[in-house]
């Protein structure tokens, strides 16, 4: 019987990806201390008129600190308000606005987002559902969602409009978390169900960092997570283009052949062996 696990580019089966909230001044420290560790991460931005220049960066520092080394912009509501608190019509204008300025802004196509605030942990009343809020998100073709609540595991999401990160940064036992995805071994001697890939997912405000005046915890946190072989690391949106593309791939009825439709190169493993599959190519087994 054949096992079949995704793996991420070059073959690799663990990944990590941070994601930070608000778009401060303090995220150019930040910045600078991914461009050290080569580290990706997602940086969620509100609307112009929310934005408040002496705190929050500039479009042209959103540009060069962000966007011009590699990482991503995605949507944090206009207001900054939660979307569990909101009716539909008004969530949908938080999300439609924000993104609306943001692509016109920096001429790109924007499809993540992170919930500000609560996001969708408290509704308003009985009436405010989850089920609407990622109705009408999916409607207007945001890919994904994160979530401020942890679940401490290296999941990769099954709703990806609750994406739930693995930890904040200043989570307790932050370190001990980032030890146990690190040992994680997924070598052939694995049990084979068990070889599924991980992700460690980290988010935060890098205006924390100021405020309990602990940026070395930061560059710890950074410097732990950074230069291993076998991680990819990646933004939100890279993840979810990725796996969306490993799903995609179409399969013989019997399973020995597989087809990959798709622009991107696709590495899966099969029965503890690694398969590369470029685009428009079909692997035979």
């Amino acid at each position: 019987m054949r096992y079949t696990f995704m793996r991420f580019p070059e073959g690799k089966a663990k990944c990590v990806t941070l994601s930070y909230d608000d778009a401060r001044k303090s995220d150019i420290r930040l910045s600078d201390l991914l461009q050290k560790y080569g580290l990706k991460c997602t940086f969620n931005v509100t609307g112009e008129k929310f934005r408040v220049p002496e705190y929050n960066l500039t479009a042209a520092e959103i540009k060069e600190y962000i966007i011009d080394r590699g990482h991503e912009v995605a949507l944090h509501n206009y207001n900054h308000r939660a979307s569990g608190t909101l009716r539909a019509i008004e969530g949908i204008r938080e999300a439609l606005d924000n993104r609306t300025e943001l692509e016109q802004e920096f001429d790109m196509i924007i499809r993540g987002m992170a919930y500000p605030d609560s996001g969708i942990n408290y509704f308003a009343n009985p009436d405010y559902t989850y089920e609407k809020v990622k109705n009408y998100l999916t409607e207007l073709d945001i890919a994904y969602s994160r979530n401020t609540a942890t679940d401490n595991t290296f999941n990769l999401p099954n709703d990806w409009h609750n994406w739930k990160p693995t930890a904040h940064h200043d989570r307790e036992n932050v370190f001990e978390l980032i030890d146990q995805f690190l040992k994680i071994d997924i070598s052939e001697n694995m049990y084979v169900a068990s070889r599924r890939s991980r992700l460690f997912y980290l988010w935060g405000h890098s205006f924390e960092f100021d405020n309990k005046n602990n940026w070395d915890h930061g560059e710890e946190v950074m410097k732990k997570l950074s230069g291993h072989e076998d991680i990819w690391y990646a933004t939100n949106i890279e993840i979810y283009d990725y796996v969306q593309a490993y799903n995609s791939l179409v399969y013989s009825a019997d399973g020995t052949k597989i087809y990959n439709p798709t622009l991107k190169t696709i590495w899966l493993d099969i029965d503890k062996k690694v398969y590369e599959i470029k685009s428009g190519e079909t692997v035979r087994l």
